[in-house]
C-alpha cells in the first residue's frame, strides 16, 4: 500500500504547543505514522519579531515537518478568519507537497483560507470542529458577561449584544457557513457538537462524529497511584481550571470554604504558561489542605492523577468535548461534573448525578460530603478511547473520503 500524506494545519503544533485540541493534532499525527501507512507535514503559526510578517520557517520534531507561518498581533478581524496572505503561503505549500488529503484541525487564526487553498489544487479537505469559532465570533459562545450564551440554535441576529460590530461578525458568520460546505467531510467531537453546528446552519448532512482519544496511564500507574492512596489514607480532589466563573471555581470556592472538616487534600493545576493563574490568595480559606500542582505535560500527567481520588468538572459552559474528564476516567477516578454538553457523552456517570448548570453551591456540597462520608477511593477505570483509537478511526475517514473521490490508496 502507498503511503498517503496528510497535510495537516493548526494554530499550534510543535515545536510550539498549546491547548487540547493541539494535544489532539499531535497525537493522532503520531499514531498514524507509528500504524503506517501514513506521513504528515503540519502548517501551524508563530509570532517572532525577528522575523518578517508571513515568512515561512521550516521545522521538525519527533519526525513530523511543521511549517511555521509567522504573523504580526496587529492583525484585523477579517485576518483572523480570512487572511489572504496566509492563504497565499498555504495554497505555495499545498502545491510544493503535493499532498493526498488536508486536514484542517483547529484553524482559527490561520484562517479559512487553508479550505480555498486545497479546492484550488484540488485537494480534499477533512474539517475538524473542536469548539465553536465556526459558528461563534468569540469562539466559546461566552457572553460578554463571562456567562454561557445557550442559543440553540445559533442564530447570528441574536449575538448584536455581544459583538463589538454587527455587520462584520454577520459578514464573517456568513463567510464561514459558505466556505464550510468546501470540505469533504466535517468532524465534531461529540453529538452535542455536531448538532448544535449543523442546526446553527454550519455544513449540515457533511457532519460525522470523531472522538478525542486520551493518553491512557502507563502500566505504572495504579502501583502508583495505590502507593500514594498506602501512604496518604485522605481523599485528595483534583481542578485542572483557572479560577474564572465559567470553569466553576466560584462555585468550588463556596462549597469547600464552608466545609467543617479538614480531613482531605486538594490540588489545583498551574494550566498557565506564565503562572498567572493560581495565587495563595486563591486558596486561602478553603477547608482542607490545599495547593498547587505544576502544569505538565501529556507524558507527565500519570504524576498528577496518581495524586487525586475525584476530579471536580464544573464548567458553567456547554463544551465540545472534555479531554481532562476522560484521562480521570481512564484511570478510576470519580469526577463529580456538570451536565456540560459533550463532556457527559462518556456515559460513566449516571444523569441524574450530573449537575446542571447554574445550579446552587447545595448540590455540588452534597456531592462532596457524601464522598468524603464514604471515604471511598477505589473505583474501576472507565474504558475510553485512546490516541490509537482515534488515528484508526480517522484513517477510516481518509479512507472515506479518498474512495468516494476515486483515489486509489
Amino acid at each position: 500500500m502507498n503511503t498517503r500524506h496528510i497535510f495537516l494545519a493548526n494554530i499550534y503544533f510543535a515545536p510550539f504547543s498549546y491547548g487540547g485540541a493541539t494535544v489532539v493534532a499531535e497525537q493522532v499525527a503520531a499514531a498514524l505514522i507509528r500504524q503506517g501507512g501514513y506521513r504528515v507535514t503540519a502548517v501551524s503559526l508563530c509570532s517572532r519579531s525577528d522575523l518578517a510578517a508571513y515568512t515561512v520557517i521550516k521545522s521538525q520534531k519527533n519526525g513530523i515537518v511543521n511549517y511555521l507561518i509567522n504573523v504580526r498581533d496587529n492583525r484585523s478581524g477579517a485576518d483572523m478568519y480570512n487572511n489572504p496572505e496566509i492563504t497565499a503561503r498555504l495554497a505555495e505549500l499545498i502545491n510544493a507537497l503535493e499532498p493526498d488529503l488536508v486536514h484542517a484541525h483547529c484553524v482559527q487564526e490561520i484562517g479559512t483560507g487553508i479550505i480555498a487553498a486545497a479546492e484550488a489544487s484540488s485537494i480534499p479537505v477533512i474539517l475538524s470542529v473542536h469548539d465553536f469559532w465556526w459558528i461563534c465570533e468569540r469562539q466559546f459562545m461566552i457572553r460578554v458577561d463571562g456567562r454561557y450564551c445557550a442559543q440553540d440554535p445559533v442564530k447570528i441576529e441574536n449575538c448584536k449584544g455581544c459583538v463589538e460590530n454587527f455587520w462584520t461578525a454577520k459578514v464573517r458568520f456568513s463567510h464561514l457557513q459558505e466556505i464550510g460546505q468546501k470540505a469533504a467531510l466535517v468532524t465534531y467531537p461529540s453529538v452535542f457538537a455536531k448538532n448544535l453546528c449543523e442546526a446553527s446552519g454550519f455544513a449540515p448532512g457533511r457532519g460525522v462524529v470523531w472522538e478525542n482519544g486520551v493518553q491512557l496511564p502507563e502500566a505504572s500507574f495504579f502501583a502508583k497511584q495505590s502507593a500514594r492512596r498506602e501512604k496518604d489514607k485522605r481523599i485528595t480532589f483534583g481542578y485542572v481550571g483557572g479560577p474564572t466563573q465559567i470553569k466553576g471555581w466560584p462555585q468550588i470556592k463556596q462549597v469547600f470554604s464552608s466545609l467543617n472538616r479538614d480531613d482531605f487534600r486538594g490540588l489545583v493545576v498551574e494550566g498557565s504558561l506564565d503562572k498567572s493563574w493560581w495565587q495563595e490568595r486563591n486558596l486561602k480559606g478553603l477547608a482542607g489542605e490545599w495547593s498547587v500542582f505544576s502544569r505538565f505535560s501529556q507524558a507527565e500527567m500519570d504524576d498528577f492523577y496518581a495524586e487525586i481520588d475525584v476530579l471536580l468538572f464544573m464548567s458553567q459552559w456547554k463544551e465540545t468535548f472534555g479531554l481532562a474528564i476522560r484521562e480521570a476516567l481512564a484511570r478510576g477516578i470519580r469526577v463529580i461534573q456538570t451536565n456540560s454538553g459533550g463532556t457527559v457523552e462518556h456515559g460513566a456517570i449516571e444523569p441524574e448525578k450530573l449537575i446542571p448548570i447554574g445550579a446552587s453551591a447545595d448540590v455540588l456540597h452534597d456531592q462532596v460530603a457524601a464522598i468524603l462520608d464514604q471515604n471511598k477511593r477505589v473505583q474501576k477505570p472507565h474504558p475510553v478511547a485512546s490516541f490509537d483509537d482515534q488515528a484508526r478511526a480517522f484513517a477510516d475517514l481518509v479512507d472515506q473520503v479518498l474512495d468516494d473521490l476515486g483515489c486509489a490508496a
